[in-house]
């Protein structure tokens, strides 16, 4: 097995998938997410949106005027440009459709530079055409600099058009291409010398009958063919999945990506239908994973016990204490009956090794995994200490005890007798596009704000320590082993 299968195929009894955000994550065809100041935004259908201080915690009162349907956002050097449906997708109009732009200087509807401009119409449907002109997905493409527009629904073809990036406008002579079918709320990503083109498929607006999904083709120009995994062309049906329905969620569409960090990238969607929230349409975020050069949907990471394995040579994270031997009857294996019964050997308990351990702070390492308490971490999340783009802080502590991981302020780690919740406490885990994790601390004593830099590192076979982030190095990945 390839990295990703093997680490997802380990991580599958441990972790939940529990997708949809918290707070009030109420939406509707959301944009892509986009932040502004400090703050995210995302909107949706019907006008508004959702805004959340650290991308976890969502509420109300983005504002985008002209109401209509299915919008997606975009940060163009200074300024933001927003892109949405007037109508079309059978709503007011039928399939006499609209897509209009305009420009904010910011997001944030309390600033006073908060002013949207006039919106300008960019395409457009007769209701009698092959094309239904809602549903517009963005693309700056980072090779050239040009901007491309997607749009369309099941409604006849899937096009795609050319803005001017200084003003929004649709660009002079430019004509309509027609790229898929059997699709709508599409989006294009660029990654890597291939342009993607992801697709919501099936049925909407249907609450937990729903049966939307997401799906993807790839060319290596922006006009296509956008071709799926075994060779079907999007203009023709075809499409790989990326992401469908999950413990208790449903119809996911419209998908988003953000990149955090080198290697650490999310994507967005809504689901049509929670099943834990009455059934709502809900914001859902989860971590996005590249597998042989296809885009997958990652699991959230929510918890559980583990060895907490380093990429770099596959030792555990561990206290450094003193290896207590365990007792066993044993004879020479060449003299052995087989016709002997077995009996298994228990393994060694938290209650015959913690007394050997010192009281204060105990320091830690990396060592061969041997299934002993010292190397045994609970992780749980901690939803009152807020959390990040996508989950809530963890606390990691050792099993059976209230013993917590901690940075430090001169770079180093140490455990705690008791968790207290401090931020050098609390930890961000975040899965990568290989498949493998981060750990990064909230804070470090001593530095200001938040801590976006240092990682839990393996900076040799048996030292841990924190150092700066670097997607290149197995040093600053791990792995969740459940045994």
């Amino acid at each position: 097995m390839n990295k990703i299968t093997s680490t997802l195929t380990l991580l599958s009894l441990s972790l939940t998938t529990a997708f949809s955000q918290v707070g009030q994550p109420f939406i509707h065809d959301p944009s892509t997410i986009v932040e502004c100041d400090g703050k995210y935004y995302t909107f949706g259908t019907g006008g508004g949106g959702l805004i959340s201080e650290d991308g976890w915690t969502w509420k109300g009162g983005a504002v985008r005027p002209g109401g209509g349907a299915a919008p997606d956002a975009m940060k163009i050097g200074d300024r933001y440009l927003v892109i949405y449906g007037a109508t079309g997708g059978g709503l007011g109009g039928g399939h006499n459709g609209r897509i209009l732009t305009m420009w904010n200087k910011t997001l944030d509807p309390n600033s006073p530079e908060f002013k949207y401009t006039e919106a300008i119409e960019v395409a457009a449907s007769d209701g009698l055409e092959d094309n239904d002109a809602i549903d517009p997905g963005l693309l700056l493409d980072p090779t050239t600099g040009r901007l491309w527009v997607c749009y369309g629904t099941y409604f006849g073809n899937i096009r795609l058009i050319e803005l001017d990036p200084n003003t929004g406008e649709r660009v002079k002579g430019n004509k309509v291409l027609d790229i898929a079918i059997d699709c709508e709320a599409t989006d294009l990503i660029y990654r890597n010398g291939w342009y993607y083109l992801l697709g919501t498929h099936g049925t909407c607006c249907d609450g937990v009958n729903s049966t939307y999904n997401i799906v993807v083709g790839r060319s290596r120009t922006v006009t296509g063919p956008y071709l799926d995994n075994v060779g079907r062309d999007m203009f023709h049906g075809g499409g790989r999945m990326v992401i469908a329905a999950g413990d208790r969620v449903v119809g996911p569409g419209h998908f988003g990506r953000t990149i955090i960090d080198e290697g650490v990238e999310i994507m967005s969607c809504h689901y049509e239908a929670d099943f834990e929230q009455s059934g709502r349409s809900v914001l859902g975020i989860r971590p996005l994973l590249w597998k042989n050069g296809w885009p997958i949907a990652g699991d959230r990471f929510k918890g559980g016990t583990f060895e907490v394995e380093s990429e770099r040579r596959g030792y555990a994270l561990e206290l450094a204490v003193d290896f207590i031997r365990m007792q066993q009857d044993r004879q020479a294996f060449w003299r052995i009956d087989p016709n002997t019964p077995v009996k298994p050997i228990a393994s060694q308990t938290l209650d015959e090794v913690i007394n050997t351990w010192p009281k204060g702070n105990i320091p830690v390492r990396i060592g061969d995994y041997m299934f002993r308490p010292h190397q045994r971490w609970t992780i749980t999340p901690v939803p009152e200490a807020g959390g990040y783009l996508g989950s809530p802080y963890f606390k990691m502590v050792i099993e059976g005890t209230d013993r917590a991981l901690a940075a430090t302020a001169n770079l180093e780690l140490t455990t705690v007798p008791v968790f207290t919740g401090a931020d050098e406490q609390l930890w961000r885990i975040e899965q990568l596009t290989d498949g493998t994790f981060r750990i990064m601390p909230k804070a470090i004593p001593g530095k200001e704000g938040l801590n976006t830099k240092y990682v839990l590192y393996s900076i040799a076979d048996s030292t841990p320590t924190l150092a700066e982030w670097d997607f290149n190095t197995d040093n600053s990945k791990w792995n969740f082993r459940a045994h």
